[in-house]
C-alpha cells in the first residue's frame, strides 16, 4: 500500500516536473539557439530538472564515488550500465554536461521526446544500419569539448544483471582515439524496474566513477570492449557485495 501511494505521489510530481521544465527548456532554446548550436545552455536547464527527479524525497540517498577520476580534460565518451528510467538523472548529478544518445522511439513520448530534441542528444534507431554510422555525429561535440555518454547495453537491463555491449561506442572510441570513461549504477534497479510503474519509497543509489581507459593502447575494437566490461562487472559486484 506504502509504495503505491508513493508512486502516485511520483508520478504526479514528475508530470509536474517535465510540464514546467518543458517550457523553461522551449523558451531557453528560443533565447539561445543562434549562438548555441550544440544546446549547452537547455541542457544546463535539464540538468536543474534531472536534480529535481532524484530528490523527491529525504528517503531517497545518493552517493556518488570518485569524481575526481573524471576526464574534464580531454574529449571523452562515457559509458555506463542500464538499469532504470532513473539512470539518466542520476548521472547528470555529476559535474559535467554530457551530449547522450538515446533510443529515437523516446522522440514519440509526448514532451520527454520534444526536451531531448530541444536539449540536443541524439537519437539512432538501432535496429537500422545506419545506426553506427550515425554515431559519427558526435565526433565534432566530442572535438568541441562536449563529452558523449551512452548505454552499451543498448537497454535496460531485465534482471538488474550487466548485459553484452553493443559496439557503437568502442568502435567510436578505436576510430578516433577518443577515451572511455566506464561509470557504474547500484540501486537503481531496485527502485524502478524496466516495465513496472511502482517505486520504492526508500532508495541508496550508488554511482562510481572508474579510471578513463586509453583506447589508443587496444589493438583491436573487441579488446577495448572486453576490458571495459571487465572493470564495470568488477566494479559491480564489489558495490553490491558491499551492502
Amino acid at each position: 500500500m506504502l509504495n503505491r501511494l508513493f508512486s502516485i505521489y511520483m508520478w504526479l510530481y514528475y508530470s509536474l516536473l517535465f510540464i514546467v521544465f518543458f517550457v523553461l527548456i522551449f523558451l531557453t532554446f528560443l533565447l539561445t539557439f543562434p549562438f548555441d548550436p550544440y544546446r549547452r545552455i537547455p541542457n544546463r536547464v535539464l540538468s536543474w530538472m534531472a536534480w529535481c527527479m532524484m530528490h523527491p524525497s529525504p528517503s531517497w540517498q545518493i552517493q556518488i564515488e570518485n569524481t575526481e577520476l573524471l576526464n574534464k580534460k580531454n574529449p571523452t565518451i562515457y559509458v555506463c550500465n542500464h538499469e532504470s528510467f532513473l539512470d539518466i538523472p542520476l548521472i547528470y548529478q555529476l559535474p559535467i554536461r554530457m551530449k547522450w544518445v538515446v533510443k529515437h522511439s523516446m522522440t514519440y513520448i509526448p514532451i520527454m521526446g520534444w526536451m531531448v530534441r530541444l536539449t540536443g542528444h541524439l537519437t539512432i534507431n538501432r535496429s537500422k544500419k545506419s545506426a553506427l554510422k550515425k554515431l559519427n555525429n558526435l565526433v565534432q561535440p566530442l572535438k568541441s569539448g562536449i563529452p558523449v555518454m551512452l548505454f552499451p547495453e543498448g537497454t535496460r537491463s531485465l534482471d538488474g544483471r550487466l548485459q553484452p555491449f553493443k559496439n557503437g561506442a568502442f568502435l567510436l572510441a578505436m576510430e578516433h582515439g577518443f577515451p572511455i570513461q566506464p561509470l557504474v549504477i547500484e540501486g537503481a534497479f531496485e527502485v524502478l524496474r524496466s516495465g513496472s510503474s511502482l517505486f520504492q519509497p526508500k532508495a541508496y543509489f550508488r554511482l562510481r566513477v572508474l579510471p578513463s581507459i586509453d583506447s589508443k593502447k587496444f589493438d583491436s575494437m573487441s579488446e577495448l570492449k572486453q576490458t571495459v566490461q571487465r572493470n564495470m562487472s568488477d566494479a559491480l559486484t564489489e558495490l553490491e557485495s558491499a551492502l
